[in-house]
């Protein structure tokens, strides 16, 4: 399935977007012709997943340079500037969105006073060469991590790190789907993800659609699965990774990192060096982003909960590094000290 689905196709000075908030039900591609439909697309979460919405946000940037190219060269850069700056106030966690706009700066300042054409081709290129390594770097996720698992294992994930989450191809899914390529025999129990089903919506219907053994689980079956002798590994994605190994992911992430310490099950994050963030020195530093209480109080567009009630629904928790056995990465499994070891993969 991941070389027959891209969440992003970029072609013809127009990105397609897999639609992920019409999944599983229909499959649509939303078409973005305008930077603001990209900043709109990352804000609704129709795309969604560390390495996608950087991937995104960079042909973003291009959308919004080809809607300036009339401009003098001065108007031109700074019409960029501001384009990158509005696509980075879309979603403050994932640190890909930053890392992928400042290599689209970096790009824009490269170029000078070029003409506008000529800034336009370098920045395609880049965002480009951003999508062509983000599908490289899980690859790479996948094969380091394969390893890992084994026969008969069960296998516990939440939220969706797949093909979806990435260009192509997956990070946790990434290397579920390499070990299932290898032949090897094991389970995938995929938590739903509450309250934006991620889980049950989207890496449930990857699973499917690739023939890989699954059942879904709700969120809160996690610590029984595991005191029944059910998993023998959990494997999550990663919206940032502080130097010291901390890591945000989706919420609920935390707890079962805490219940895999507690049963003796290895916790492993996979994610591709893009999502480290050595600027960071650890987690109470990372920005969680709030999500809309309608979320919560709402499932598929029907109240489930009395109106007036109040709601938090912050949309990742931190998991912090001495709960987390290794992180697979682009470049081979990092362990601990993550503040040496991390710092040495760079």
């Amino acid at each position: 399935m991941a070389d027959k689905v891209r969440s992003l196709i970029w072609a013809n000075e127009t990105l397609r977007l897999i639609d992920q908030t019409k999944l599983p039900a229909v499959f649509q591609y939303v078409e973005c012709r305008r930077w603001e439909e990209v900043a709109e697309a990352i804000r609704t979460m129709k795309v969604r997943g560390a390495p996608a919405i950087g991937a995104a946000a960079a042909f973003g940037v291009v959308l919004g340079a080809v809607e300036h190219r009339d401009k003098s060269p001065e108007q031109f850069a700074a019409a960029v500037e501001t384009v990158i700056k509005e696509l980075a106030g879309t979603r403050p966690t994932a640190v890909n969105l930053f890392w992928a706009l400042e290599r689209m700066e970096k790009v824009l300042k490269i170029q000078g006073d070029k003409p506008p054409a000529e800034i336009i081709e370098a920045l395609r290129l880049e965002a480009e060469a951003i999508a062509v390594e983000d599908v490289k770097a899980c690859r790479s996720i996948g094969s380091h991590g394969a390893a890992l698992i084994n026969n008969s294992d069960g296998v516990l994930t939440i939220c969706n790190a797949g093909a979806l989450a990435t260009v192509d191809y997956g990070t946790a899914l990434g290397v579920i789907r390499a070990a299932f390529d290898q032949g090897k025999d094991f389970h995938v129990y995929a938590a739903e993800t509450r309250p934006f089903l991620q889980g049950a919506r989207l890496t449930a219907w990857e699973l499917v659609e690739e023939g890989i053994p699954a059942t879904l689980i709700t969120d809160n079956m996690a610590g029984w699965l595991m005191q029944q002798g059910k998993v023998q590994m959990v494997i999550v994605g990663a919206d940032r990774i502080a130097a010291n190994g901390d890591t945000a992911n989706k919420i609920g992430t935390y707890t079962f990192a805490v219940l895999a310490r507690h049963h003796g099950i290895p916790f492993y994050v996979a994610a591709p060096l893009s999502t480290v963030d050595l600027s960071l020195g650890s987690g109470r530093e990372i920005p969680i982003e709030e999500r809309a209480s309608e979320e919560v109080t709402h499932l598929l567009g029907h109240r489930i909960a009395p109106e007036g009630i109040g709601v938090h629904n912050p949309a990742f928790d931190v998991t912090p590094a001495q709960l987390i056995t290794g992180i697979i990465t682009d470049v081979g499994i990092i362990k601990p000290p993550y503040g040496e070891n991390l710092a040495k993969a760079f």
